[in-house]
Order: structure tokens, then sequence, then C-alpha cells
């Protein structure tokens, strides 16, 4: 995560559109750490375009 807490959530936006993208997968300690993060954010929506 970027060191400044103003960034998380842009950061925590990026990395779940990357996921999502390629099409890649999320373990559960990651998805447990997405959660912990993501309950200080609002709820944008992702927009996506996936890979081909």
């Amino acid at each position: 995560m970027p060191p400044p807490e103003a960034a998380h959530c842009a950061y925590l936006t990026n990395w779940v559109a990357t996921k999502l993208r390629w099409g890649l997968t999320v373990d559960p300690a990651e998805a447990n750490a997405l959660a912990q993060i993501g309950v200080t954010c609002s709820n944008p929506p992702v927009r996506v375009t996936l890979a081909r």
C-alpha cells in the first residue's frame, strides 16, 4: 500500500480493476486484506476493460 492513507482507496480500486481486467485470482489472505482496507472506502463503481 502507498504510505499516505488518503491514497489507499484509489490504490485498492486500481488493484481490483487490474485483477478483474486480467482475470487474476485472489487468495484468501489477499481477499481478507482487501476487505479490511475496503471497509474505510466509499463504494465507487469499478470500471474495467477486460483484456482480450
